[in-house]
């Protein structure tokens, strides 16, 4: 019973990804030769690891005990490899991060031209996307994610703004015929529009403060997104005058100042701590997310410094 290491990633890739095609996209190789593959791994271990329908592409129990103990197992692997890149005179080789779509659109901007000047070496991969994930089960070398979402047993290092808002707004023609909400409770009158994670929960309750005062209302509205891919549709449906949106403030300040979204209920804006990148501390830091680790650090020192604290 033998299995090499390409059949062991690509069926780790195929389980992920609960499908042949969006693996295969992944590691570059077409659906078919994904398929003969993970087939090749089943028949030289003698067990099913996959259940496959039309539908779906699930693990088998055999198959989520293999997954288990070979994702950490495969990136110690890759890890010890990787740490030859030590003995180069520059940190090389590819580093993957998992993040939510806002790290990818209003943090990873800010930190990446300058990380990757300095290392031309490194290869960056991001993954973006909203739910909880196993960065190590997803193949990643770190994740970045809100406090309330970071894994347990990972150290976590603060990346990008220490504090962020969230912003409610709505194009001026929304309000032609409709008075603004001057209090939250008035939000219960309008039309919102409203985000879903990918887990299928709403991004409910809209929760405000002022003054010491929390509060929280359940919006209604004529649109529902999904937060991983669809925000900037929201945002459209914002200035077009479908309704009122909550989203980063960093997210929407372009279109404050373009005049196409006015902010509503600014004494409102709840404040919330920023992301951290998170990674495993049972594992050997590979080269390139040292290097990372290093460069994010410095910058938070040259923030700090600069904000006089």
């Amino acid at each position: 019973m033998a299995a090499n290491l390409t059949d062991l990633h690509a069926f780790l890739a195929v389980a992920h990804s609960r499908g042949f095609r969006d693996a295969a996209r992944t590691l570059g190789v077409s659906p078919t030769t994904l398929s003969t593959t993970v087939q090749r791994l089943e028949t030289s271990l003698g067990i099913r690891l996959l259940h496959r329908t039309t539908r779906s592409v699930t693990p088998t129990e055999a198959g989520h005990r293999l997954i288990e103990r070979l994702a950490p197992a495969l990136g110690e692997v890759e890890a010890a490899l990787a740490a030859i890149n030590g003995f180069r005179d520059r940190p090389a080789g590819t580093l993957r991060l998992n993040v939510p779509v806002s790290a990818a659109r209003l943090v990873l901007p800010a930190i990446l031209p300058g990380f990757l000047a300095l290392y031309p070496d490194i290869q960056m991969e991001v993954v973006a996307e909203d739910g909880f994930v196993d960065v190590l089960a997803a193949g990643c070398d770190a994740g970045v994610r809100y406090d309330d979402r970071l894994e347990q047993d990972m150290i976590a290092v603060p990346i990008g703004p220490r504090v962020q808002r969230l912003a409610i707004a709505a194009a001026p023609v929304y309000f032609k015929h409709l008075e603004r909400p001057m209090h939250p409770r008035d939000l219960l009158r309008h039309r919102c529009l409203r985000g879903r994670f990918g887990n299928g929960a709403l991004m409910s309750p809209w929760e405000f403060e002022r003054d010491g005062e929390t509060v929280r209302i359940e919006p209604q509205g004529p649109l529902i997104v999904t937060i991983s891919g669809a925000m900037d549709l929201a945002v459209d449906m914002a200035i077009a005058g479908v309704g009122i949106i909550a989203l980063f403030e960093d997210w929407l300040r372009p279109h404050f100042l373009s005049g196409a979204l006015v902010p509503v209920l600014q004494d409102w804006w709840p404040s919330f701590p920023g992301p951290h990148l998170y990674y495993s501390g049972r594992r050997l830091v590979p080269p390139p997310l040292r290097a990372f680790l290093d460069f994010i650090k410095l910058a938070n020192e040259k923030s700090t410094e600069g904000s006089g604290q």
